[in-house]
């Protein structure tokens, strides 16, 4: 369940609906590809280079599903609902396939991995089944399409970081932007399809890293994310010098590049995050106070049928550690189960007092969801009864809103430097932007533009949002 997360929470609203790559002028006699992207942010950064690398070969983009001689689904497969979105998405296709049997219809990503053929047999609409290390074979699997076949690729590479490739950024405000620095995961948590979807942990090269993120600024971003399933596992040895750089190191590299380009990160392991990493966020302005440690359960029994190889203690040393070096003020957000295989009620009761004492900024809360494949679907029983989760489930989300609503008013008074990300969803008489400890912000315009940093006295607040007034 290592989401990738450190979306703002008006994002998280749509955080399970598709977004849809926008128009690329090319030539009109191009072939027209429509990409929709489900999921976590790590698979809307893979439809990026998907675009580019179809875009290498000729491809346009479209918008409009009816101009396009290809449409492609980017998946996420970390829930059963996920999946279903996306059998009920391929149902609405069929009017379009049956008006026109000569457009292809793809499946990318986890769900394509997970599935595979069986995908070919089950939806007999889709032609194509690309897996996520499968994107720069796309233009030959299209051309097997073509020629009458079906066509499916879902190797899982242990080097393939497509490193090289520069993203066509599709899912931006051209302000804030996604760079992956590793592909996979290593940590075989029992409920989770992550590693057999993306395969084991391999880590980008410093050097492409740093000229994607020079290229972002050098083109007016001023904010990048850096991605991994589990960044504090980053690790690369440049292969002349033999020097090994592990995450904090990256990560100071990158915020020594400019001083005006923000650094946030996602997501982080307990078990890995480093008191270096910590000291290097200190150390450095732009490099902002927020950090995502899910949490999954409160209760060490839970803990280790997940297999998350740390302990309640662990996880509470490491908030603490965060604490100590990093300040109250440091955002902090979780990942939390309800309902995982034979939790009993004072377990489930562990949890809601692992967030009295934490005291999260924010929250990603699920009921369990088995998926087939992973440790727990084998060896594991799902014997909580749906109702028993969604009622866990509800209390914790209950408790998260009380203390994100805490942890904002805690905020009021202050003044919070702010990058303005573009208008507000409600009013295009207000701008929004996010603070360094990853709070989104909504305060009235004056002359200030999108991508600039501006100082903004937080007034009241939302248990999501924040409302203020710029200072000039």
């Amino acid at each position: 369940m290592q989401d990738l997360k450190v979306l703002s929470p008006e994002e998280v609203k749509g955080l399970d609906e598709p977004r849809i790559s926008p128009s690329q002028n090319q030539s009109e006699y191009s072939k027209k590809i429509y990409l929709e992207s489900y999921g976590c942010q790590m698979n809307f950064a893979d439809s990026e280079v998907v675009t580019s690398i179809l875009m290498e070969q000729g491809y346009a983009t479209t918008s409009n599903i009816h101009e396009a001689d290809t449409i492609l689904l980017n998946t996420c497969a970390i829930r059963e609902n996920a999946e279903q979105k996306i059998r009920h998405r391929l149902q609405s296709f069929k009017p379009i396939k049956a008006k026109n049997p000569h457009i292809t219809i793809g499946i990318l990503g986890c769900m394509a991995e997970r599935l595979k053929t069986q995908l070919l047999e089950e939806e007999k609409i889709v032609d194509l089944v690309a897996g996520p290390d499968a994107y720069r074979d796309l233009p030959r699997l299209l051309e097997e399409v073509e020629d009458g076949n079906k066509a499916v690729n879902v190797f899982l590479s242990r080097e393939e970081t497509y490193g090289n490739i520069e993203p066509v950024r599709m899912h931006t405000n051209g302000v804030t932007a996604l760079v992956s620095i590793m592909r996979g995961c290593n940590n075989m948590c029992s409920f989770c399809v992550v590693p057999y979807t993306r395969g084991r942990e391999r880590s980008r090269d410093l050097d492409s890293i740093l000229k994607e993120c020079t290229q972002l600024f050098e083109s007016g971003y001023r904010e990048v994310t850096l991605l991994g399933q589990n960044v504090d596992s980053y690790h690369w040895q440049n292969p002349e010098t033999k020097q090994s750089i592990n995450f904090a190191q990256l990560l100071e590299k990158v915020a020594q590049l400019t001083p005006e380009l923000r650094v946030r990160f996602s997501t982080s392991h307990p078990k890995d995050i480093t008191n270096e990493v910590l000291y290097t966020m200190a150390k450095y302005e732009n490099i902002c106070k927020n950090i995502h440690l899910p949490a999954q359960s409160g209760n060490n029994r839970i803990l280790d049928l997940m297999n998350r190889t740390y302990t309640r203690e662990w996880y509470l040393e490491r908030i603490q550690s965060i604490r100590n070096i990093l300040g109250e003020s440091c955002g902090i957000s979780h990942d939390l189960i309800a309902g995982f295989c034979s939790e009993t009620e004072e377990e489930h009761q562990d949890s809601l007092s692992l967030l009295e004492e934490v005291k999260y900024d924010f929250g990603y809360m699920f009921s369990y969801s088995e998926r087939p494949g992973t440790p727990a679907e084998k060896k594991l029983s799902d014997d909580i009864r749906e109702d028993v989760k969604k009622r866990r489930l509800q209390e914790i989300i209950d408790l998260q809103r009380i203390h994100s609503s805490y942890r904002n008013q805690l905020m009021i008074g202050s003044v919070q430097r702010v990058l303005v990300e573009g208008d507000s969803k409600k009013s295009s008489a207000h701008h929004f932007g996010r603070t360094d400890n990853n709070k989104v912000v909504v305060f009235p315009k004056k002359e200030e533009m999108k991508g600039e940093f501006v100082d903004v006295i937080i007034t009241h607040c939302t248990s999501g949002t924040l409302l203020g007034e710029l200072i000039n």
